[in-house]
């Protein structure tokens, strides 16, 4: 019997933060793995009402929804081979789109009903990213040692590989403000491309090797730009189309989710830990919003370099695993090199920018957090 449709009980306890005060809300307490979606796709209902996120219960992973700042949970999913992190919700609030193995799924949120707009029978699926025309989804694919880029209409109508390289591609994402271009990133380096959504105009945008660690690149709200991280020295804008590189600030920043705006980047920090930031795009001013305390695992993340194949043998030989199973990071589920990513707080805002969904395991068990940013924030 499906449990789709199924409504627990609400797990939102109140809390504060105990070094800046802030107000945080708990929003689940099962324990399992929970986590709300990538940093680069916003885990709120657009009304701010409810909240959605990935749950490890009876055996394998779905979809929730729960009320926000309270109500009960209601599950989306019931199906196998769903990739937690691959969530997205429409402009208008009535559509996740999803992947499922080598299937892109839009599931209305009203009934709850779903349709397949795109399946690659032997690929896997990343997360999904829609286009501000709401028109076009993209996602990267890995299909047995080749990996690629898929664009997907919406409505289902029409669906491609638009790029096939046998390097690694991750983390697709549509310009803001124009659905024709994409950004992505590549493993190994060199990292940051763009790429137009039938294929051609593919561009480096930066020359570099493995030794300089540059990750988490996304584009700066709607000012066209990229910001990225030169792991674990700076926060870093890249203007285009000239290309120049500028530093905002000099710090141990790490996941980045860039204001609508352009005006501020919110991030985490690990070693050393020193909370999630709110950092000024324009002169790299920053804030302690508070302190997650999440483990933060990843042996790579100790280093000052991308992972090679010395460290895949190493994490695969100390979680006693294939070196195979250790590179599969697209999936998320046993990386120990860079995640796995629920250790993550990845923080993100809400449509608003009053809060901030993140997820910390500082409990034993990751569980799915909501933060109220400062007052003076609430404008932008």
């Amino acid at each position: 019997m499906s449990d789709k449709g199924k409504e627990w009980p609400s797990e939102i306890r109140e809390l504060r933060d105990e070094r800046t005060g802030a107000n945080i809300w708990q929003i689940t307490c099962y324990p399992g793995i929970n986590h709300h979606f990538y940093f680069l796709t916003c885990s709120f209902h657009p009304d701010e009402t409810a909240l959605y996120f990935a749950g490890f219960r009876r055996g394998r992973v779905h979809f929730f929804r729960a009320g926000f700042p309270d109500g009960a949970i209601l599950q989306l999913t019931d199906a196998p081979d769903i990739n937690s992190f691959s969530g997205a919700i429409s402009a208008d609030g009535k559509t996740l789109y999803f992947t499922r193995a080598g299937g892109i799924i839009a599931l209305d949120l009203h009934d709850l009903t779903e349709r397949t707009l795109a399946d690659f029978p032997g690929g896997y699926l990343g997360e999904v990213d829609i286009s501000s025309d709401q028109r076009w989804l993209v996602t990267a694919i890995r299909e047995g040692r080749e990996n690629g880029i898929v664009v997907c209409a919406t409505d289902g109508d029409d669906a491609s590989i638009i790029l096939r390289r046998e390097s690694v591609i991750i983390h697709p994402q549509f310009h803001p403000r124009d659905s024709n271009r994409i950004e992505f990133a590549a493993d190994p380096a060199p990292r940051m491309h763009l790429i137009h959504r039938d294929g051609s105009g593919l561009e480096c945008l930066y020359r570099h090797t493995n030794q300089e660690y540059v990750v988490h690149e996304t584009w700066l709200g709607d000012s066209g730009d990229l910001v990225f991280v030169h792991w674990p020295y700076a926060l870093k804008r890249m203007e285009l189309p000239s290309k120049a590189i500028h530093i905002i600030a000099e710090f141990n920043v790490w996941h980045i989710c860039p204001s609508r705006d352009g005006r501020y980047v919110l991030c985490d920090t690990n070693h050393p830990d020193v909370g999630l930031q709110l950092v000024e795009a324009a002169g790299g001013n920053r804030t302690t919003i508070c302190y997650p305390q999440s483990s933060n695992s990843g042996s790579q993340w100790k280093q000052t370099r991308y992972a090679e194949k010395a460290d895949f043998e190493a994490a695969a030989k100390a979680a006693a695993t294939a070196v195979d199973t250790q590179t599969k990071y697209m999936d998320m589920k046993t990386d120990t090199v860079y995640g796995p990513q629920w250790t993550h707080p990845h923080p993100s805002f809400s449509p608003s920018h009053r809060y901030a969904a993140y997820t910390s395991d500082r409990s034993g068990h990751p569980q799915v957090y909501v933060v109220e940013l400062p007052k003076s924030f609430h404008h932008v």
